[in-house]
């Protein structure tokens, strides 16, 4: 018997959302699904990673961090670029 092929999907405990115009722009961040906070850059996003037991040692790493809409360098929406 062979098992079904089955892509793995990762559920990270973080989730940074896309970049939402402002002054200044801004990323939601959700940690275990509930919005925790925003972030104005990534150390927002550590704090808040911080502030739930969480610790990153790769913000790049699929299984912790999941990033829409952009990657840890975007923070600033797409038009305005």
């Amino acid at each position: 018997m062979t098992e079904a092929a089955c892509p793995y999907i990762s559920q990270p405990r973080i989730l940074v959302l896309g970049v939402q115009p402002g002054p200044p722009p801004f990323r939601i961040v959700e940690v275990d699904g509930e919005v925790v906070g925003e972030a104005k850059g990534v150390t927002d996003v550590l704090r808040a990673a911080l502030l739930f037991g969480i610790r990153v040692h790769d913000l790049d790493d699929p299984d912790v961090v999941r990033w829409v809409g952009g990657d840890k360098f975007t923070w600033t929406p797409r038009h305005q670029r």
